[in-house]
């Protein structure tokens, strides 16, 4: 006996059926409170390419995210947070899928690859500085905290929240994090000593920019509050880190 197609499966569901997600009553193919899909797709090959296809996907994808933040930033990411957040994709997986790319090249070409001195070696500080090495999402992820903190300060006449201005810097640093995977790439592949390097150089002098450009502000006193939240940001997520680190090293060496 041959199965029906999807949309006779869909036909016969009696009303009474309920979402199997928010449990609210389906009546046609896809709930009306919350979308779900009456009747689930079978993950197969052409599931997981429609997947990839639309992570890709030029419009409301990477790609397009990418361009877009490249030519004009500040206003993207205002639209994003006042007018429409499906054209872009979500700041915190944009942040993680392009520190993955760094990530990824950074392993191979093993660009800058830094050696703990010895009396770090075996300590929760090493450690911890070694995790945010190799996990460079959440560390800018982190970091960012602080830095939208300060921006938060600095900026204080700007309607803007923590949580609207963290948003802000995770595309702008997500953008910055592929700065540096390119030329980390180009000096891998051109066997070229040094020049990733520039690539963090460019990356902040970006992140200068668009976060000046968010703000709509082109003053030279809005780029030197800029820069002071990025600097006060790092040394204050630096500080946090270390004294963590120190913390439970000391406590590790009282209870042992």
């Amino acid at each position: 006996m041959k199965k029906g197609s999807e949309t006779d499966q869909i036909a016969a569901i009696p009303g009474t059926v309920n979402c199997k997600n928010c449990n609210a009553e389906v009546l046609d193919k896809f709930c009306g409170h919350c979308g779900q899909p009456s009747i689930l797709p079978r993950v197969n090959a052409h599931y997981v390419l429609h997947e990839i296809q639309h992570i890709l996907h030029f419009e409301k994808g990477i790609l397009y995210t990418v361009k877009e933040l490249l030519i004009r930033p500040g206003k993207n990411v205002r639209g994003f947070i006042t007018e429409n957040r499906s054209r872009l994709v979500k700041p915190i997986l944009f942040l993680v899928l392009t520190s993955l790319v760094y990530t990824v090249i950074y392993s191979i070409f093993h660009a800058g690859e830094k050696h703990l001195p010895n009396e770090l070696q075996h300590t929760v500080s090493g450690f911890i500085l070694q995790w945010l090495e190799h996990h460079a999402g959440y560390a800018n992820l982190f970091m960012g905290v602080f830095i939208a903190g300060w921006l938060k300060i600095l900026f204080k006449k700007q309607s803007y929240n923590f949580f609207e201005l963290l948003i802000l810097l995770c595309f702008v640093m997500g953008i910055g994090m592929l700065f540096s995977a390119v030329f980390t790439l180009a000096g891998g592949l051109a066997n070229i000593q040094g020049l990733e390097i520039w690539g963090p150089w460019v990356s902040m002098l970006y992140c200068f920019w668009a976060i000046v450009q968010f703000f709509n502000q082109r003053k030279v006193i809005s780029y030197l509050k800029v820069l002071f939240a990025y600097v006060l940001g790092m040394i204050s997520f630096g500080v946090v880190v270390t004294f963590v680190g120190l913390l439970i090293d000391m406590l590790r060496m009282m209870y042992r």
